[in-house]
């Protein structure tokens, strides 16, 4: 029965994807904008919650970063950094591939706030 149990606990925790996790995969979408971080996150913001409810935004020590994440899985960070010229910016996709709630939205919204 241990076994079982702990077999169960390693499954569940197998399907938890972090933002770090995403970060070390190539981005689905890797750009660079003239607009300073603050703008750029807050021109994606309300994009990103209105195709999904469970978006949050945090500000790093180099910009800004949103997740939109379900279940415990990180399923969709962007990472947006100051550079000298206005920001660059990072999509990253736990399922790139697969489509997603969502996911189509999020992905115009990143590209027309450039």
């Amino acid at each position: 029965m241990r076994f079982f149990v702990g077999a169960v606990a390693v499954a569940l925790l197998a399907g938890c994807v972090s933002p770090g996790d995403l970060e070390s995969k190539d981005p689905s979408i890797s750009a660079s904008t003239a607009k300073d971080p603050k703008r750029y996150a807050l021109c994606v913001l309300p994009r990103w919650q209105d195709a999904r409810s469970d978006v949050s935004m945090s500000e790093t020590e180099h910009g800004y970063r949103l997740i939109a994440a379900s279940s415990n899985m990180t399923d969709e960070l962007l990472s947006i950094r100051k550079t000298s010229k206005g920001s660059a910016v990072k999509l990253y996709q736990r399922m790139a591939w697969a489509p997603g709630y969502g996911r189509g939205d999020m992905e115009q919204a990143v590209r027309s706030c450039l």
